[in-house]
């Protein structure tokens, strides 16, 4: 199933400033949540953006936090962003049915949410090369446990491109510099 532009949200969970430096390969997670969230703004796809329990571990990079406007970011303490009664009423505003999911970290939070908004009769996506974990075995798992349960892994590029939908538009110019 391809990823509409119309029917799709950003979901960014937990990319906080004193989680993030602990994840394996953080700069690739940072790197590709950004272009992400680059794109989800030229191309008008709303981004919500979670925070666990941001008094402990912070607030999102800034790198990111810089990418949104400050009405996108929700704290929250639940593992899921599904269960959480504020983020799961954000979610549902955007009326948008496919859900696009990077973050931190792969095997609780991203997992959970995953699963959780699957079983809400969301359209789940995972995208592999914009989740971390500390462990890289952690991480390797859930990507696992997650396809075994029906959610798409997908990568950064295919997420980007499947938005644009075609080439030759000035969206896909100023875009597309984003993945070289």
């Amino acid at each position: 199933m391809l990823i509409e532009r119309e029917r799709a949200c950003l979901l960014v969970v937990d990319v906080q400033e004193r989680l993030a430096p602990a994840m394996a390969e953080p700069e690739t997670l940072v790197r590709n949540a950004a272009v992400l969230m680059q794109a989800a703004a030229r191309l008008g796809i709303p981004v919500v953006v979670s925070e666990q329990y941001p008094q402990g571990l912070g607030r999102t990079v800034a790198e990111l936090r810089s990418l949104a406007p400050e009405t996108a970011f929700f704290s929250k303490i639940d593992f899921s962003c599904a269960t959480d009664p504020g983020l799961r009423e954000r979610i549902g505003e955007t009326d948008r049915e496919q859900i696009v999911i990077c973050g931190i970290e792969a095997h609780v939070c991203v997992l959970q949410t995953a699963l959780g908004l699957q079983r809400q009769d969301y359209e789940a996506f995972v995208v592999a090369d914009a989740v971390s974990s500390r462990a890289p075995l952690s991480r390797e798992t859930a990507l696992r446990r997650l396809g075994d349960n029906g959610v798409e892994l997908v990568t950064t590029e295919m997420v980007v491109f499947e938005w644009l939908g075609k080439a030759g538009t000035p969206e896909f110019k100023e875009l597309s510099r984003l993945i070289k």
